[in-house]
């Protein structure tokens, strides 16, 4: 897989971000809150995120649409890194979630046609909603087309035979989506909320490799980087290993740069 090297910014006295051992564990420490702290996973997550952005470009004063960004946990992390962020998501339930209202910035919209002119952003971001939509390439394509020449996208999913890849039906999903929701109804009393076929879907590592590297020989943008996102830097290479990448590789990050 070809790849680019990527932007580093002049220091800022924001400590660099470190793809060690110690963050994964803590980031896989803090997954277990998710539920039942929301505001404590998603906005330790979000900060990581940042400082693994600021590796790749400037945020200060850049403008950045966060897709899917519901409740606006990112959002608020980028405009403390000083981005200017617009906020799509296409269920206002979601995006009231944390406290009632709406997220700064925040747009109604589907992340496959999103409501943004070609060309109109420097950052175009998502973090875990790709295997949310029918049509994860047609998203992908979006995210692209709405970012100007030289801006970036980054493009974060979980992968669907990552151990997680059922979400809260998982490891069940193994078995079958659709089983594994019918599981989860019995012993819960309640649909997942989040529903194969109808919320979430089936998303391959291979799938969306398969999608970068055609944008990288004969589309818009180039692949930056492809790696798992929450994995230390020298695990990078599981990306390229077929079969196993899709059970290891968990959480899939590219990095591409609009022509």
């Amino acid at each position: 897989m070809e790849t680019h090297e990527v932007f580093r910014p002049d220091p800022s006295g924001v400590a660099p971000f470190r793809a060690d051992v110690a963050r994964s564990v803590r980031l896989l420490s803090a997954f277990r809150k998710e539920q039942t702290d929301p505001d404590f996973f998603y906005g330790l997550l979000a900060a990581d995120t940042v400082a693994q952005l600021r590796g790749y470009t400037r945020l200060d004063g850049a403008l950045v649409v966060d897709v899917g960004g519901g409740p606006g946990y990112f959002a608020d992390a980028l405009r403390r890194a000083g981005a200017r962020t617009v906020c799509v998501d296409c269920d206002a339930g979601e995006m009231r979630a944390r406290d009632g209202a709406m997220p700064e910035g925040a747009v109604l919209g589907s992340a496959l046609c999103l409501p943004l002119r070609t060309g109109s952003v420097d950052v175009c971001f998502s973090s875990n909603v790709l295997e949310h939509v029918p049509d994860p390439r047609a998203m992908a394509a979006e995210m692209v087309r709405v970012t100007r020449p030289g801006g970036l996208v980054y493009l974060s999913y979980t992968s669907w035979f990552s151990p997680w890849g059922g979400h809260e039906t998982s490891p069940w999903h193994y078995l079958g989506g659709h089983r594994a929701a019918r599981r989860y109804e019995r012993r819960h009393g309640r649909r997942p909320k989040n529903v194969y076929g109808e919320s979430m879907y089936a998303v391959t590592v291979a799938e969306m490799l398969a999608w970068a590297r055609r944008e990288h020989r004969e589309g818009d943008a180039e692949l930056v980087e492809a790696l798992p996102r929450y994995h230390p830097r020298w695990a990078r290479h599981v990306v390229l290993l077929p079969g196993v990448r899709e059970v290891v590789t968990w959480n899939l990050l590219l990095v591409l740069r609009r022509r």
